[in-house]
C-alpha cells in the first residue's frame, strides 16, 4: 500500500512537514505558573505536543519513518488494531476474510481480544506477537484474529464467558482459540512466550493445539459443541419472575456492609477498584431509610479514595485501580467510565454535605476531562495509558507510571525551598520514596503523590493559616503540573465511544445543575450534538458505536443506547431544551423494538443480527460500568413519569421481575438494579418550573432544586411555548401551569398531585425538605 495512503488511514497528516492532530479543548490549571519561572511553552503548543507524541497515528508516523513494514491492520481504525499492525503475526480484524481463510485451510482460529490501555496486552505484545519466531508458528497454525474489546463488547461478551466457563476466572488479553464455526474450545488470558513454573508457553501451545487439530479433530468439535450448548443456556436461563421489593434494598445494604473496609474505605481487599454504582445505591439506600452508616460508608470511601495515590493529584481524575489496601498505589490507566461515574458521586456527597472537598474533587475531575480527551469538536476520547516512556528519544521504552511518579531531588529542584518543605510534608514525599506496597520494585525511590498530612496538621507544622496554605499548594501543583507536561505523555486512545459519552454527557449536565458552571452545559450539549453529527441516522434511529478518525462503525449495543438516552434525559433537565426530551423518548422507542424481550422483560445487548455472534445474553452485572439494562430499566421509569407512558412503566417493572432473583442473591452485583428499584419503590416527585429557561427567576428556583440530593425526581419546564406543548401532549395538566404575576413559578407533585404553585425560593425549599 502506498505509504501517504497508510499514513492518511492511521490518521496522521502532516503539514509543511510537521505533525499534526486534532486538539482537544484544554484547560489550563489555574494560576498556573511556569517552572523555575522560566517561559513554559504556550498552551496550545503543549497540547498539539501531547496529542502528537501519545495516539495511535503517532506511533504509525515513527514505525513508518523507522522503515517498518505495516500488517493488514495497518486499514483499521482501531488504537488497539493499529498497535499491533507492525507485528510479524498475519493478523486479521474480525470479519468473513478471516473466517473463510480458517475454513480454507482448515485451521483454528486464534482469537486475541483486548484494548489499547490494557498493560498485560503490551506485555504480551513485547513477548509474544512481535517474536519473529513465535509469530511464524502462529501463521503457520493458526488464522490470527485481533479484536478491541471497547469497539466490539458484543465479542467480548461471548468469548468471555467461555474463557470464565474453562477456567473459572478471566481477565485480558483474553486468548481463545476456535474452531472454524467460532465456537471456542480453548481459552487463557496472557500466556508467556516460553513453558515455565509448570504453564506452557506460547510456542509450546501452538504446537500441542497443532497436534491436536490435526490428530484428536473429533475430540476438540465434540468439546466445542458442548460448550456451545453451555453458552446457549446460560444466554437464555430459565428465570422466575421476582419481585424483590425492600428485601432486596436491604440485602445490598447487609453486603455492602460486611464486605466494608473500615480502616481505609472501600469494599474487598486489594486491588480495590472504585464501584460508583456502590455509590448510587448507598447514598440513595440513606436517602430512603436515614441508615448513617450507609452514608459514612460512602463518604469516607470517598474521601480516601481522593486523598490517596489513585487520585491525580496534579492533573486532576482517578486512576483504574489501587493495587493496595491504603489506595495508594494505583494501576495509572484512566478510563473516562470513571470519570464521568466518579464526578457524579462526588457531586451527590457534595450535595448531602455541601463540603466543599467533594465539589472540588468533582470540578478536578471534569477540568482533566476538558483539558486532556476532549476531541475539538465535542466528544470525549476513552483512556489514556498507564505506560509512557521515561525518555523522549526512547518512545518504544515504556515503564507503568513513569508520568505520574515523582523523585524528591526533581520536586525540590521545580519548587523553591520553602514550597517543597510544605508541598513534600502535606503529599509525603520521601527521599528514598514513599511506595510501601512494590512487589515487583518497579518504583525504587519513586513517590507516588497522596495527602499524607490535612491541611490543620501542615498549617500548624509551617505557622499558615489554612487559606495561605492552600495557595502555596496551589502554586505548587500549577508548577509541578507544567514540569511535568513536559515528560513524554501516556498513549491517548482518541477513539470516542457512544456508550461512555453518554456517561459523560450525565456527568458534565450534573455538574452545570450541582456548581452553576455554564461551561460544563456547553460541554454536555457539544457531546450531544457531536454524537448526533457523527454516530445517528435519524431517518433510521440508528445509533453506532465507535468514531475515529472520520469513521463511525459498529451496530450500537444496548448500553450505548441506554447510557446515551440518560445522558439525553440528564441533559434535558438541565438545559430544558424540550429537543433533548424528545430525542430521548424517541430513541428509546426504537431501542425498545431492537432489543426489548416483551416476552420475559429485560433487554438483549445486542439485535441478533450479526451471525457471527454465537449468543444473544442479557447482561446484569454491575461493575466498573453499570449494567445496560440497569440504566435502560431507571430510563423508563424516569421517562414514564416524564410522559406518563403506562407501558414503559409496566416494561419497567417487568424487567426488575426478571432481574428479581439475582438481586435478592447478588445484590451487591446488581447495585445499580437496586437504584432503578429504589425509585420504582418511591413516589418520584414531578418538579414543574413554568418560566423560561434562560430567566433569572427560572435558575433562581432550580438552584434551590439542584442545592438538595433528590434522588427520586423528575424535573420540566412549562416555557409557555413549544416545549410546553410537547409536555402537554403526554401529561394534559401541564398545559394550564403557568407563571404567576409574571415571575418563575414552581409547582411541586407526587403522582400528579401538586402543592400550590409558589415564586418563593424559600417556600420551594420548605417544600422539598417535606
Amino acid at each position: 500500500m502506498d505509504r501517504n495512503k497508510i499514513i492518511e488511514l492511521s490518521g496522521w497528516k502532516q503539514q509543511n512537514n510537521r505533525p499534526i492532530t486534532n486538539l482537544g479543548a484544554g484547560l489550563p490549571p489555574k494560576n498556573a505558573a511556569t517552572a523555575q519561572g522560566q517561559n513554559a511553552p504556550p498552551d496550545g503548543l503543549l497540547k498539539r505536543q501531547r496529542r502528537q507524541e501519545n495516539t495511535a497515528a503517532a506511533l504509525i508516523a515513527r514505525k513508518l519513518a523507522a522503515g517498518e513494514t505495516p500488517n493488514r491492520l495497518i486499514n483499521e481504525k482501531s488504537p488497539y488494531l493499529l498497535q499491533h499492525a507492525f507485528n510479524p503475526v498475519d493478523w486479521y480484524p474480525w470479519g468473513e476474510k478471516a473466517f473463510a481463510k480458517a475454513r480454507k485451510e482448515d485451521k483454528p482460529i486464534f482469537l486475541s481480544i483486548g484494548y489499547s490501555t490494557c498493560y498485560w496486552c503490551h506485555v504480551m505484545e513485547r513477548e509474544v506477537f512481535e517474536n519473529e519466531s513465535i509469530a511464524a508458528l502462529m501463521n503457520k497454525y493458526v488464522v490470527s484474529i485481533k479484536v478491541d474489546r471497547e469497539e466490539r463488547p458484543d465479542i467480548d461478551r461471548v468469548y468471555m464467558t467461555a474463557l470464565q466457563a474453562m477456567t473459572g476466572s478471566g481477565g485480558w488479553p483474553m486468548s481463545m482459540f476456535l474452531t472454524p464455526d467460532l465456537t471456542p474450545f480453548f481459552g487463557a488470558t496472557y500466556i508467556p512466550p516460553q513453558s515455565a513454573y509448570g504453564r506452557p508457553g506460547f510456542a509450546a501451545l501452538l504446537t500441542e493445539i497443532h497436534n491436536a487439530w490435526t490428530n484428536r479433530r473429533q475430540e476438540i468439535v465434540d468439546n466445542s459443541l458442548r460448550l456451545h450448548e453451555y453458552l446457549e443456556k446460560i444466554a437464555e436461563p430459565e428465570v422466575k419472575a421476582t419481585r424483590a421489593g425492600m428485601t432486596a434494598l436491604e440485602r445490598g445494604f447487609d453486603s455492602f456492609s460486611r464486605s466494608y473496609d473500615s480502616q481505609y474505605g472501600g469494599f474487598g481487599g486489594a486491588p480495590k477498584f472504585p464501584r460508583p454504582v456502590a455509590f448510587n445505591f448507598l447514598l440513595r439506600y440513606y436517602s430512603r431509610t436515614g441508615n448513617q452508616k450507609a452514608l459514612e460508608m460512602s463518604l469516607e470511601t470517598l474521601k480516601q479514595m481522593a486523598k490517596g495515590g489513585m487520585y491525580d493529584h496534579i492533573g486532576g481524575g482517578f486512576h483504574r485501580y489501587a493495587t493496595d489496601p491504603r489506595w495508594h498505589v494505583p494501576h495509572f490507566e484512566k478510563m473516562l467510565y470513571d470519570q464521568a461515574q466518579l464526578t457524579i458521586s462526588y457531586l451527590e456527597a457534595y450535595q448531602i454535605t455541601r463540603e466543599n472537598f467533594y465539589a472540588e474533587v468533582a470540578s478536578d475531575i471534569l477540568r482533566y476531562v476538558q483539558r486532556d480527551i476532549n476531541h475539538a469538536a465535542g466528544g470525549f476520547y476513552s483512556a489514556e495509558d498507564a505506560e509512557s516512556a521515561v525518555d523522549l528519544s526512547k518512545p518504544e521504552e515504556k515503564e507503568e507510571g513513569a508520568f505520574y511518579t515523582w523523585i524528591k531531588s526533581e520536586i525540590d529542584e521545580i519548587l523553591t525551598a520553602h514550597q517543597a518543605d510544605v508541598f513534600n510534608y502535606f503529599y509525603g514525599v520521601k527521599t528514598d520514596g514513599n511506595v510501601r506496597s512494590d512487589p515487583h520494585k518497579e518504583f525504587v525511590s519513586e513517590n507516588i503523590l497522596f495527602i499524607d498530612h490535612t491541611l490543620a496538621e501542615t498549617a500548624q507544622k509551617f505557622e499558615l493559616s489554612e487559606k495561605e496554605l492552600a495557595a502555596v499548594l496551589s502554586r505548587c501543583r500549577d508548577k509541578l503540573f507544567r514540569a511535568r507536561e513536559q515528560r513524554p505523555k501516556p498513549h491517548l486512545d482518541d477513539k470516542i465511544l457512544v456508550s461512555w459519552n453518554g456517561l459523560m454527557i450525565s456527568a458534565f449536565a450534573r455538574a452545570y445543575q450541582v456548581l452553576g458552571d455554564s461551561t460544563y452545559l456547553v460541554a454536555a450539549e457539544q457531546a450531544g450534538e457531536f454524537i448526533f453529527k457523527n454516530l445517528y441516522d435519524a431517518k433510521k434511529k440508528d445509533l453506532l458505536r465507535r468514531f475515529r478518525n472520520g469513521e463511525a462503525r459498529y451496530q450500537a449495543n444496548l448500553e450505548d443506547y441506554a447510557f446515551f438516552v440518560q445522558g439525553l434525559v440528564d441533559l434535558y433537565e438541565s438545559s430544558l431544551n424540550i429537543r433533548w426530551l424528545k430525542t430521548a423518548i424517541e430513541m428509546t422507542e426504537h431501542q425498545n423494538k431492537l432489543l426489548y424481550d416483551y416476552e420475559n422483560g429485560g433487554y438483549f445487548d445486542t439485535s441478533g443480527n450479526d451471525p457471527t455472534i454465537l449468543t444473544r445474553s442479557k447482561e446484569s452485572y454491575d461493575g466498573a460500568e453499570p449494567s445496560g439494562n440497569a440504566i435502560a430499566i431507571l430510563n423508563l421509569l424516569r421517562l414514564s413519569q416524564m410522559t406518563d407512558n403506562r407501558q414503559w412503566r409496566e416494561m419497567a417493572d417487568q424487567s426488575l421481575a426478571y432481574f428479581g432473583e439475582q438481586m435478592l442473591k447478588t445484590p451487591q452485583g446488581l447495585a445499580q438494579f437496586l437504584v432503578a428499584l429504589d425509585f420504582s419503590l418511591s413516589k418520584p416527585k414531578q418538579i414543574i418550573i413554568a418560566g423560561k429557561a434562560d430567566d433569572a427567576n427560572t435558575n433562581t428556583l432550580l438552584a434551590e432544586v439542584h442545592s438538595r440530593f433528590i434522588p427520586n425526581k423528575i424535573i420540566l419546564l412549562a416555557d409557555d411555548g413549544t416545549g410546553q406543548e410537547t409536555l402537554a401532549s403526554y401529561l394534559p395538566f401541564i398545559e394550564n401551569m403557568h407563571m404567576l404575576n409574571g415571575k418563575a413559578t414552581a409547582y411541586i407533585c407526587e403522582n400528579y398531585a401538586c402543592q400550590l404553585p409558589t415564586s418563593s425560593r424559600e417556600v420551594v425549599a420548605e417544600l422539598l425538605a417535606n
